[in-house]
């Protein structure tokens, strides 16, 4: 019997199903030890982009969604805010998909009595100032990017090591991603200050952090392609930023895993 780690609250976003780089055996993997009393879908679940240009589902997406339906069938909350790779179901916004709410944003109070909003974060492109060439361009990149992180991994895994972004850590090192990453951040947190929150939790730019900016707490869950990561917060109040590979599955073979093993990135109060 696998045991399970409790949290309050569970942000995922940018899971990205339909996709051929989503990483949904960790995702499945994580789920099934969690418990919670909400899951908040921070956008992206589904991308209908992908399967726009081809037809993949395999049998691990399907068991991704029948794990959080069975989830809400159970009693936990599931609240999904869809974004721009499933935005058609933001027309049924205000509507409950089986026993799943659908919202366009959220704010949420924390134990500790921050408010947050919460949203996908695709309004803030208009922030990016790209033109459609540019656009272009990181697309092709971002492509050969999980591509190069594909086949990094796939020999990591034949020699034994555990998952590693190589994505992230390339765009971590390129000026220009990171100031757009920058001006996102600001941008969401300045969305925030104008609504007088105390902060923002979002996903979108697969960026997963959890910091300060200019007083305001920014909390981006990241995504399940690059970085397997999630934002938890604890039954006192803490928030966490966590990230589940297979360092976590391997911890199974000293035992089961405890709250401290699901690989705390970044924390906060």
């Amino acid at each position: 019997m696998t045991a399970q780690t409790h949290y309050k609250t569970i942000w995922l976003s940018d899971i990205h199903l339909g996709f051929k780089d989503c990483r949904a055996d960790y995702l499945l993997d994580f789920l099934n030890r969690v418990n919670c009393e909400t899951i908040y879908l921070v956008g992206d679940v589904v991308d209908l982009w992908a399967m726009k240009r081809s037809l993949y589902w395999p049998p691990s997406h399907y068991e991704v969604l029948r794990t959080l339906f069975h989830k809400a069938n159970a009693g936990t909350r599931v609240v999904y805010i869809p974004g721009n790779h499933d935005e058609p179901f933001r027309d049924y916004v205000g509507n409950i998909f089986g026993p799943i709410e659908i919202r366009k944003e959220a704010v949420y109070t924390t134990v500790k009595g921050k408010r947050l909003l919460m949203f996908h974060g695709d309004i803030l492109d208009e922030h990016m100032q790209l033109r459609k060439w540019e656009s272009l361009i990181g697309d092709a990149a971002y492509d050969l990017l999980l591509f190069l992180n594909r086949w990094a991994n796939f020999f990591r895994r034949r020699f034994g090591r555990h998952y590693w972004s190589l994505a992230t850590y390339i765009k971590q090192r390129i000026p220009n991603a990171r100031q757009v990453i920058d001006v996102f951040e600001r941008a969401a947190v300045k969305e925030a200050e104008r609504r007088g929150l105390d902060g923002v939790i979002c996903g979108h730019i697969h960026q997963p952090a959890l910091k300060e900016i200019d007083g305001l707490l920014y909390c981006n869950d990241g995504d399940w392609i690059e970085n397997c990561t999630l934002l938890s917060e604890s039954h006192d109040g803490e928030l966490e930023l966590l990230q589940w590979t297979e360092t976590q599955q391997s911890l199974d073979k000293i035992g089961e895993p405890k709250s401290a093993d699901v690989l705390p990135m970044r924390r906060a109060s």
